[in-house]
């Protein structure tokens, strides 16, 4: 069957209502009753071919096992559940199934750190610096590096690991300043505080490697490679390309048109060298800590490379933790630019990622869909504002959700208690992706279907469950109409491939 990718008009048929003081309700009308609940849960319209529904007989009894099993695995912190999640016969089949696109990753932590590390690091003229507070800077340079605050002594990495006894030890050491991957990570995250201090360190650290300009090109290349093995087809990636430019071994920094021409040639050369993989687009960002002023001159920057690369620059978002950050209120007035000046910049807003109800930081949520958002990165607090969910439902404005990003960043422990849960069983359009995979030690998106699908769906989802969902990140992808319908047509093939291999 071939869903279509506009968004379905699904009608509901209310029952009436049988008042009883005494006696039996009718067993019919419940029947009917517990049958159009369950038509309102994503994927409750899906019909499912022959095929499909042996393979969903299937998939309900391994869900089943899951369900039953001694330790819920979604009710445990991913850094834990992560290896026995990979013995999982629901995983290993999530792992075979197309999943459409990846709409919400974070550029710096798209590709592994096992590859940077292992990699990167190794390459010639790699130096490293470990600073004050406990973390580290890398920078590629054909000469000593000048000292700056935060670093006063640069080090070789060729000539400290030649003096070091166990470079392995050393690497994993490595590894740990770029990832939050912990073995306690109760322990060692205490608190939101404590968490989101880590993960924005990690950024940094992972910056002065990323940003090199013959590793950006290897980078993005790499990262597309991982999403592909996952089965991922397309990606839109957020990219702050305004915080920290690309430099040459000399010093030579590159613009953002320079980084824009060359995630397309990167592009480019992916798709040509795997032509079942769609493509990918820029969502440009810039971190909410920033001043009126600066994101001003950023939303005018993006217009302009919006304008100049429409095939690459999908949009505009504000990135960055909501708890601390400035709202997007704050920024009306760099947000309002676009209309003033009778462009178009679609915005794809990170919004409600906080349990901090009721605050001004809660009505992101609202002010995102004021500034008309495309699609809403996170959605967390949905659930707690009737009004905001009712309009984004009706403008098709899908959440994207990331369920182990909001699990290790500590806004929910047990994913059975997570607020998408209530927009699943309404229908509401979602899209799930993975945030910051390198930070949460996983590739593609296949960790966070099953977080998603297990945990936050649970017996009430099924194969049709996860056929809409990969199929909303096409149809809520930014893609023209045109080229969604070429890229859905990819996917159904891929999606019949898959449904037969697994009988």
């Amino acid at each position: 069957m071939v869903m279509s990718i506009s968004q379905p008009v699904v009608t509901f048929v209310l029952l009436p209502w049988l008042w009883v003081t005494n006696g039996m309700p009718d067993p019919t009308w419940r029947d009917m009753l517990i049958r159009q609940e369950a038509s309102r849960h994503t994927g409750g319209q899906v019909t499912l071919t022959t095929a499909e529904q042996k393979l969903d007989t299937y998939l309900h009894r391994l869900m089943e096992q899951e369900m039953s099993a001694a330790q819920f695995l979604p009710a445990i912190h991913f850094f834990k559940a992560k290896p026995l999640i990979q013995k999982s016969s629901i995983f290993k089949l999530l792992q075979k199934m197309p999943k459409g696109a990846a709409l919400h990753i974070h550029s710096s932590s798209l590709v592994s750190v096992d590859w940077l590390v292992k990699n990167v690091t190794y390459r010639p003229h790699c130096y490293i610096c470990f600073t004050w507070d406990n973390s580290v800077r890398f920078l590629f340079s054909d000469r000593q590096p000048f000292p700056r605050w935060d670093c006063f002594y640069w080090q070789l990495l060729e000539t400290l690991r030649a003096r070091i006894q166990d470079p392995i030890e050393f690497d994993n050491s490595l590894m740990q300043h770029l990832t939050l991957f912990t073995e306690d990570p109760d322990g060692e995250y205490p608190s939101q505080d404590v968490v989101w201090e880590k993960f924005e360190k990690a950024f940094i650290a992972a910056a002065g490697l990323i940003t090199h300009a013959p590793v950006l090109r290897d980078y993005f290349y790499k990262g597309l490679e991982e999403l592909h093995q996952d089965n991922v087809m397309y990606l839109e990636l957020r990219s702050g390309l305004s915080r920290v430019c690309t430099y040459e071994l000399d010093g030579t920094i590159h613009d953002k048109v320079w980084s824009l021409k060359t995630f397309q040639e990167v592009v480019n050369k992916f798709t040509a060298d795997h032509p079942d993989f769609f493509g990918a687009r820029i969502i440009l960002s810039v971190h909410r800590a920033l001043s009126v002023s600066v994101v001003k001159a950023a939303v005018k920057e993006a217009i302009e490379l919006h304008k100049d690369f429409p095939d690459v620059v999908a949009g505009f978002d504000v990135v960055g933790r909501e708890d601390t950050g400035r709202s997007l209120w704050y920024f009306r007035e760099a947000l309002s630019l676009p209309a003033d000046l009778g462009v178009a910049l679609p915005y794809f807003f990170h919004a409600g990622e906080t349990d901090k109800e009721g605050t001004d930081v809660d009505q992101n949520i609202l002010d995102a869909l004021l500034f008309n958002t495309r699609r809403i990165g996170h959605g967390y607090a949905l659930a707690h504002h009737p009004l905001a969910k009712d309009i984004s439902r009706n403008r098709s404005v899908a959440v994207e959700l990331c369920p182990i990003s909001n699990q290790v960043l500590k806004l929910v422990s047990d994913l059975r208690n997570h607020p998408a849960a209530v927009l699943m069983s309404e229908g509401h359009p979602l899209v799930i992706s993975s945030d910051d995979p390198s930070l949460f030690g996983t590739t593609g998106l296949s960790y966070d279907f099953y977080q998603a699908f297990v945990g936050i769906g649970g017996l009430k989802s099924n194969l049709g469950t996860l056929k809409e969902l990969a199929v909303n990140s096409i149809r809520y992808s930014s893609l023209a109409s045109s080229l969604k319908n070429t890229a859905q047509v990819m996917f159904e093939k891929k999606w019949d491939i898959f449904i037969a291999t697994c009988l």
